[in-house]
């Protein structure tokens, strides 16, 4: 018998990554909140498509509403629970799923942002792992249906458009946010691996202006853009689309408060911040403009 899975979050990450489990022969339950999407899921499977060379696939899946989740106490214990919802319900999804770990099981936080502190302040660090998605490119367009903007990319890394590569002030831009985000990682006594197949410090020291730094950072970047659909947006641009409340606190927030805590100041993560939260409140329409149109010190 293999180990017992949850996946608590059936959207685009966690419906791509558990759909691809099932389909691998693992025991799989999907635990999620949108009624139509596991009423559509109970019916009909859940669909996985790519935008380019993966053909698409469809499983029979078990899916369960979160108000269906308390017959799990007559079950066996879960064994490993993926939370793959937005962030900002990280902490109400660990205390659902903790009450059916098993007595050596394990939460696994496979979402945006660091949650692994939310997480392990329900579970405990021993019982804690993190994950990262890179460049998995997915969104929910429909109930029962995850598409994937990228196809298999292997140890390969993608992270943007082709839109926001070919825009020179959003491209410098971006990096910057990376760079002020390496610099404080950095300071946290993080030891960091290669991003975009770059060592680290080639980003940050792109983004704080060096030329042949910029320069090695765009070539690596217009290289991996073309593995990505164009149409293919990153999952805020998919909350901002749809109206719905970003991670933007969670991320970008998260390296200005990281920042502030060892004295490196994170201007461009801040000032982004506070843009994306002025679109949240309705106070800002979204547009490029906000950020080609910057003036950053």
């Amino acid at each position: 018998m293999g180990p017992k899975i949850a996946v608590v979050g059936a959207g685009a990450v966690g419906g791509y990554a558990g759909a691809h489990m099932v389909q691998a022969g693992e025991d799989v339950t999907f635990i999620d909140p949108w009624p139509a999407h596991v009423e559509h899921m109970r019916k009909h499977g859940l669909r996985v498509t790519h935008a380019v060379d993966v053909p698409e696939f469809r499983v029979a899946v078990r899916a369960l509403h979160v108000t269906d989740a308390q017959q799990l106490i007559k079950e066996n214990p879960i064994d490993i629970a993926f939370i793959c919802m937005k962030s900002y319900d990280t902490a109400w999804a660990a205390m659902l799923i903790r009450q059916y770990l098993a007595s050596d099981g394990y939460v696994v936080s496979l979402q945006n942002c660091i949650n692994e502190q939310t997480i392990a302040e329900v579970v405990g660090w021993g019982r804690t792992l993190g994950c990262i998605a890179s460049s998995i490119t997915v969104n929910l367009p429909e109930p029962g249906l995850v598409h994937r903007g990228a196809g298999k990319g292997g140890t390969a890394h993608t992270e943007f458009g082709g839109e926001m590569l070919a825009n020179e002030p959003i491209r410098r831009f971006s990096t910057r946010l990376g760079s002020e985000a390496i610099r404080v990682g950095q300071a946290l006594g993080y030891e960091l691996e290669e991003i975009f197949h770059l060592p680290p410090d080639t980003i940050a020291r792109a983004g704080e202006g060096d030329e042949t730094a910029m320069r090695a950072c765009d070539e690596e970047r217009f290289r991996q853009g073309k593995r990505t659909a164009a149409e293919q947006r990153p999952s805020m641009g998919q909350d901002v689309q749809k109206g719905r409340r970003t991670e933007i606190e969670f991320l970008n927030g998260l390296v200005v408060r990281e920042g502030e805590k060892v004295g490196v100041p994170c201007r461009a993560n801040s000032v982004l911040t506070e843009l994306v939260k002025r679109v949240e409140r309705g106070e800002l329409t979204p547009d490029p403009r906000h950020i080609t149109e910057l003036r950053l010190n």
